[in-house]
């Protein structure tokens, strides 16, 4: 188990003040950012855990956070973290989160239903992962349907995310959407794919390949459409998967594959932008309904918060942590791994979207989507999705999507 905060605070020494200080306490200490020392870390903890237990809470929160830790989060940015502390922080501490990461509460696939069975009253994992236990979840993946991260998080930020997404995911499943990572999915092709591979230039050289993939029925949908051979694995057998060689590459988002310490069995990393990849936290909507107004406003204004704090501190990473570009900053993890980062020409990328998209190639996709519109109250899901995300221009970079209360917005 990866407990170390920093290199140089060994898992002994974390372990030890988990002891003293308690786990989410060590968790919030050392998710502010700072390099720490074993005696800087230790006062940071010191001082959390005095502003954590400094009054009795009126409620407290299991935080189910799949694989997560304050490591994980300098290179996928979930903001389960930041969350907790805006969110006690806010609250005064009428409100305590004990964050359990690290797959020790749940894990990807099991943390939706932990959440519904009330297990766990927050969690975080990717939708995707999700869909088994709260099949609406499946809206976000419809192929091509996003262009581009910002669109992802304009949709997010959008009053009308409210009705066609967060509403049902409430009503169907149980679940309090709060906020998300972005990213949209590529393939991780595995280290065969450096050795006597060119770099991918073309879908047919991807044709024909055995790729992981998650829970997400829309996704094997749009991977069946490009001939990628979807086979399901569980996120915690994937690294193992691609190492022995039983699957050329997995379906997933770069910065995923670089918490997961996949690069050093990566060939490439190609950004085929499918479909979505959101890590997303979310709540039991009876947990969240037995608070009293004054802190459920307290939870909305903490989520939004974090969807601000995550926007940019996720740009941010894929740059300077995980090599998501090119050329690729001296240093990334992709970098230092020789995993060169596929940017698809646009005209390739034009030609997965005919293959792929329900408006080029819609009888593929017409059982799910009947579903999902029905699940909706009858919206035309793909429809309307589709047209928020092509609101926004095509030149906006991620960062700069405007913030806005989806909430609240009229």
């Amino acid at each position: 188990m990866n407990v170390s905060i920093k290199n140089n605070i060994s898992k002994r020494d974390f372990l030890r003040l988990s002891g003293r200080f308690g786990l989410s306490s060590v968790m919030i200490a050392g998710a502010t950012g700072s390099a720490f020392s074993l005696p800087g870390l230790a006062a940071a903890a010191e001082s959390t855990y005095e502003r954590r237990f400094g009054k009795e809470p009126r409620h407290t929160l299991r935080f189910g956070a799949a694989g997560f830790s304050a490591n994980s989060e300098k290179t996928l940015v979930t903001g389960g973290l930041h969350f907790a502390r805006d969110l006690e922080e806010r609250t005064d501490g009428e409100i305590r989160i004990e964050y359990i990461g690290q797959n020790q509460m749940c894990g990807e696939l099991s943390c939706a239903e932990k959440a519904q069975q009330g297990i766990v009253d927050v969690f975080t994992a990717s939708t995707q992962n999700s869909a088994g236990a709260a099949p609406y979840f499946n809206v976000l993946d419809y192929a091509y349907m996003f262009p581009s991260r910002a669109a992802q998080y304009y949709f997010l930020y959008h009053p009308d995310s409210q009705k066609i997404f967060r509403d049902p995911i409430r009503e169907k499943h149980g679940l309090q959407f709060l906020f998300s990572h972005c990213e949209l999915r590529g393939l991780m092709m595995g280290k065969a794919w450096a050795k006597d591979k060119p770099v991918v230039t073309s879908l047919s050289e991807l044709a024909g390949t055995k790729n992981r993939v998650t829970g997400t029925q829309l996704g094997r949908i749009a991977m069946s459409l490009l001939d990628l051979n979807p086979v399901p694995v569980a996120w915690e057998e994937t690294l193992d998967g691609l190492k022995q060689g039983l699957i050329d590459g997995a379906e997933t988002w770069a910065s995923a594959a670089a918490y997961a310490n996949m690069a050093p069995v990566l060939g490439q990393a190609i950004d085929l932008r499918l479909f979505c990849g959101t890590e997303a936290t979310s709540m039991n909507a009876d947990v969240f309904d037995r608070l009293s107004g004054e802190l459920q406003d307290a939870v909305m204004e903490s989520a939004y918060q974090t969807q601000i704090y995550v926007q940019n501190a996720q740009e941010t990473a894929l740059l300077n942590m995980v090599g998501a570009s090119n050329p690729q900053l001296p240093g990334t993890t992709f970098a230092k791994n020789n995993v060169p980062f596929v940017e698809l020409s646009a005209d390739v990328l034009a030609e997965a979207e005919q293959r792929a998209a329900p408006d080029h190639n819609p009888e593929p996709w017409e059982q799910w989507r009947e579903r999902l519109n029905k699940w909706s109250g009858g919206q035309d899901t793909y429809t309307e999705i589709h047209r928020i995300a092509r609101e926004i221009s095509p030149d906006i970079l991620p960062e700069n999507v405007e913030p806005r209360r989806w909430w609240r917005s009229a």
